[in-house]
């Protein structure tokens, strides 16, 4: 791998590329904050489903064009003399060290990860302000399966959390229980309502289990992908139409699709 000297010279070659492209490229001159922001959503789900395939090489790729807005937003707030990379990287190293006594200072009695998240959350709460909440630190933007993820987790970092996991399956079977009700009732409403319910607490099952919901749901959505996509092409090959066939001859290939991709797995 590369010397620290390299990866800094890399770093500043970066730096003088966009400070360029800034001057003489029309598109970048033209970038606000605004007008970059769907760009940067849209590059850090496509890192995200790089980090999900494992693809290596693609992970680099990626993380390249985040990087890039990175500096791109820095390179916007300097022109302001609001911000620049300098102030980015001094906040970020500065926050690091902070969160992070039992490495650079003299916090003992940190052991494990889940000791270090607890800690973590100890801090950024002397770091809010006195009107802020537990759960201030939860964009509201974030997707909602991602956000009730979050929101679980800072209230468990007060001690706001089931006492033994397996607790949880009871409040699982109670929402299920309430949405089924209300599906017989023909509520829809109140039926939504008690589904958002028991999705939030299947999430909450996931997050005491260890399980990351939004990779697993991702999964599920691949599978069903690879699954599909065997069905429609297989039905092509028979001269077959998908809209024509019953569902007892979907579901026989769909068993098919199964087996034979579980074997390639």
């Amino acid at each position: 791998m590369h010397t620290k000297e390299e990866k800094v010279a890399a770093f500043g070659r970066l730096l003088d590329i966009l400070d360029e492209l800034r001057v003489k490229c029309p598109w970048d001159r033209k970038q606000t904050f605004e007008s970059l922001r769907p760009n940067t959503i849209e590059e850090t789900f496509e890192l995200a489903e790089a980090l999900l395939k494992g693809d290596k090489k693609e992970i680099c790729k990626e993380l390249g064009d985040v990087l890039l807005h990175v500096i791109f937003y820095a390179k916007i707030g300097s022109e302001t003399n609001d911000f620049d990379i300098h102030d980015v990287c001094e906040n970020l190293s500065n926050k690091l060290v902070y969160r992070h006594p039992h490495v650079f200072g003299e916090q003992k009695g940190v052991e494990d990860a889940s000791e270090v998240i607890k800690l973590w959350e100890q801090i950024k709460q002397t770091e809010k302000d006195g009107n802020k909440s537990v759960l201030s630190g939860v964009p509201n933007s974030l997707p909602s399966l991602i956000k009730a993820y979050r929101i679980q987790d800072k209230a468990r970092g007060v001690g706001f959390d089931w006492q033994e996991r397996s607790d949880i399956w009871n409040k699982v079977k109670e929402e299920i229980a309430e949405f089924e009700h209300e599906v017989e009732n023909m509520d829809t409403d109140k039926a939504e309502a008690e589904f958002g319910d028991l999705m939030f607490s299947l999430i909450n099952a996931a997050r005491l289990y260890k399980i990351n919901p939004d990779n697993a749901l991702e999964r599920t959505n691949q599978k069903f992908i690879s699954r599909f996509n065997y069905l429609e092409e297989k039905t092509l090959k028979q001269g077959r139409d998908l809209k024509n066939m019953t569902l007892e001859e979907m579901d026989e290939i769909w068993e098919e699709a199964k087996r034979v991709l579980k074997e390639k797995n």
